[in-house]
């Protein structure tokens, strides 16, 4: 049986399409479910251009009631993947998923996370501190913004001249190539 994603995410969704792309044709993975707290996220778009079912849901719904963890049960999810997703996940999700959510952060954490601190907001935080070096944090999830025990780091140099948008895609770059393959060794240890 294959082994099943959810992707939670709250935008554009690049990350969310390169990991569908990934597991379009997989034997062993499908992505299951693209869930969105925006109802005009471009990622459930992208979703149905790969034929992805798409659920969308309120703080209410997330924070207060089951109706997530019933819903990823019934789809027997093995893993929950954030791709630019904003809120921090609730209790009732991490107690039910145990280190099996997984988050990626555009900056080496801890540098540059917490509350607040995604998108362009990190990019123009590290371009203003003038640092030498940037990369991508992938992380399991837990009960604080980009705590979680670290899975994997990629970095890349910061030129003189760079401008935010070259970092930005410096990093979304790392991005793309890195959070499938370190998705699908996950669940090849599930």
């Amino acid at each position: 049986m294959k082994k099943r994603i959810a992707i939670f995410a709250s935008g554009s969704g690049s990350n969310a399409q390169k990991i569908m792309e990934n597991f379009k044709y997989h034997d062993q993975v499908e992505v299951a479910l693209v869930l969105s707290n925006n109802p005009d996220a471009y990622v459930l778009q992208r979703a149905d251009n790969f034929e992805v079912p798409t659920h969308i849901f309120d703080r209410h719904a997330f924070y207060e009631t089951d109706e997530i963890v019933n819903l990823l049960d019934k789809l027997k999810i093995d893993l929950i993947v954030l791709a630019g997703f904003l809120w921090l996940v609730p209790q009732n999700l991490l107690r039910h998923y145990p280190n099996k959510i997984i988050n990626i952060h555009p900056a080496l954490l801890p540098a540059y996370g917490g509350k607040g601190m995604y998108g362009d907001r990190v990019h123009k935080a590290i371009l203003e501190a003038g640092d030498e070096e940037s990369g991508i944090t992938i992380h399991f999830v837990n009960e604080n913004f980009d705590e979680g025990e670290i899975i994997y780091q990629g970095r890349f140099r910061i030129e003189p001249g760079d401008s935010l948008d070259i970092i930005k895609f410096k990093g979304q770059q790392l991005e793309h190539l890195h959070y499938p393959k370190i998705i699908e060794n996950l669940l090849k240890k599930m």
